[in-house]
């Protein structure tokens, strides 16, 4: 029983299933075919599975297991939180099917060298070619391969004007409070 054990963890294998394995022996060595269905027919023959291997302790010891590095959502910026950049073209876009409308972008050459297209945030803008903006990460759900934003109320990119609600967002100052005589 000990010896079936030993060969049977030196398979290092994981089944892809949680079923009862079926073991056969030919010689003295004890091979890992296939699993049974717990509550299955009797009468049914084993059904094979696919078989994972799994690293051994002594591959473990040595390393192999490396943690896979994360792609950026926002590789543009390389690893800045924001990008200066001068504006090269603005212009509108329609997004994906379920939506209708026109979204405003432009298209910005970053200090990187980079060229990207972002998305103006709020209603109405006054950039046009040659405006330096600031640009963030940020995907627009609706339209592909937009993956960034121009930051609002920074450089040439003036803030939305008249906005009451959510103004730190989009740029705009706090509206003078009238005051009564």
């Amino acid at each position: 029983m000990l010896s079936i054990v030993r060969n049977f963890s030196r398979l290092s294998v994981q089944t892809s299933r949680t079923l009862t394995p079926v073991l056969s022996s030919t010689s003295n060595t004890q091979v890992l075919l296939g699993c049974r269905k717990p509550f299955g027919s009797p009468f049914q023959p084993y059904q094979p599975i696919q078989v994972c291997a799994m690293s051994t302790l002594n591959q473990v010891i040595r390393g192999c297991r490396k943690q896979k590095s994360k792609l950026s959502k926002s590789p543009a910026l390389e690893k800045s939180p924001q990008r200066k950049g001068v504006c090269t073209k603005v212009y509108t876009t329609k997004p994906k099917k379920p939506n209708s409308a026109q979204r405003k972008v432009a298209r910005v050459r970053l200090t990187t060298g980079k060229t990207i297209i972002a998305y103006i945030p709020g209603e109405g803008h006054n950039l046009q070619e040659h405006s330096v903006v600031l640009v963030r990460g940020g995907k627009v759900p609706d339209l592909p391969g937009v993956k960034y934003h121009i930051i609002r109320g920074a450089l040439d990119c003036q803030g939305v004007p008249n906005r009451t609600t959510s103004r730190s967002k989009y740029g705009t100052r706090k509206p003078a409070e009238k005051k009564e005589k």
